[in-house]
């Protein structure tokens, strides 16, 4: 990271279980966000088509039709729905990354993409392992997805939601020497009188500490649970008392764990602004380094298998050679070695 750099984070509500309105609400962000003068652009987790708050309000088999719903309305990359949203990155001159439900046949995955300024993809990740009760619709990802991306505007990571608990993936990541982080967050509205683990107060400071820890800027964009979601998914008092409107509390954080962007209201929609210096990484650095000088690799270090696991691997027999003759008994024929199957 050379120069200052202005960026935009979303607070907003997803056009839920929509793709095509999420689609040019996407668009109408990105044009937004670069008419600000904003170089990078981040999104919530599940942007498209919005995090699967269903999941968390009934059984599997009461949800099973908004399943697929939401897997009709999830994204393939290098659809015509993802092409219009990198040639918006292109048109706009901005970086994006964007927190979607990536469709790849009959599999979802919480992933994020990665466009610079030309509409190129400079990377795709997906979610390590999906939280709770997201595994009963999402797969899993591999280590191929804890790396950083190395761009004009810095050093750049992602992660989603809880993967801000798990301490080794943050680790790989800090090692990497990522320089701007984004903190993907679906909303904190579920749960709120039962437990402070999914709620605000927990979640952000997640995204502080890690600024703080890893001597990086964060960028924690945060969804909004729309009333027409909650009139969509809330049928019963029970489910209303589990699901809130509201929810949105995007942050922006330097690398010593200030806030650089007012917040907004959590049922306000909008974009948080920030310019990022520089110098207060080499500040931070200089103080705590955990990758560095401040780390003690002779005592504990951490282990990364970044390859990238597919469940079929192609090969191919070796060309055809004439097969060795055995040696006959007296008296028989010779003969060649068997084929498989054959007796």
């Amino acid at each position: 990271m050379q120069k200052p750099l202005k960026v935009a984070c979303v607070q907003a509500a997803p056009a839920f279980l929509d793709l095509e309105a999420g689609v040019q609400k996407t668009i109408a962000l990105i044009d937004e966000a670069a008419a600000n003068g904003a170089q990078l652009i981040a999104f919530p987790e599940t942007w498209i088509p919005g995090y699967p708050w269903f999941l968390w309000l009934d059984a599997p088999a009461w949800h099973m039709p908004l399943v697929h719903r939401y897997h009709q309305n999830s994204l393939v990359l290098d659809s015509p729905e993802a092409r219009r949203i990198s040639d918006a990155a292109r048109q706009a001159g901005i970086y994006v990354v964007l927190g979607h439900s990536e469709r790849v046949n009959g599999s979802l995955y919480i992933g994020q993409w990665i466009i610079d300024d030309q509409g190129q993809t400079v990377g795709v990740r997906r979610k390590l392992k999906a939280t709770h009760v997201e595994r009963t619709l999402f797969g899993e990802s591999d280590g191929s997805s804890l790396r950083t991306f190395d761009t004009p505007l810095g050093v750049l990571g992602a992660l989603c939601c809880w993967e801000h608990l798990q301490p080794l993936s943050k680790y790989a990541l800090y090692a990497q020497n990522e320089q701007i982080h984004v903190a993907a967050w679906p909303s904190f509205s579920a749960y709120r009188q039962a437990t402070q683990a999914l709620g605000p107060e927990v979640n952000i400071a997640a995204s502080r500490v890690y600024a703080v820890e890893g001597q990086c800027f964060v960028l924690a964009p945060c969804a909004v649970v729309s009333p027409a979601m909650i009139d969509l998914l809330c049928d019963t008092e029970a489910k209303h008392s589990l699901l809130q409107a509201g929810g949105g509390h995007a942050r922006i954080f330097g690398p010593d764990g200030s806030d650089l962007a007012t917040p907004l209201g959590e049922h306000e929609e909008g974009l948080l602004y920030a310019t990022l210096d520089p110098a207060a990484l080499i500040y931070a650095k200089a103080a705590a380094d955990p990758v560095g000088h401040y780390s003690r690799p002779d005592v504990t270090r951490l282990m990364l298998n970044r390859t990238a696991n597919s469940c079929l691997v192609e090969f191919s027999l070796p060309s055809a050679t004439p097969a060795p003759e055995l040696e006959a008994s007296p008296g028989e024929p010779a003969h060649t070695s068997p084929l498989i199957g054959e007796v």
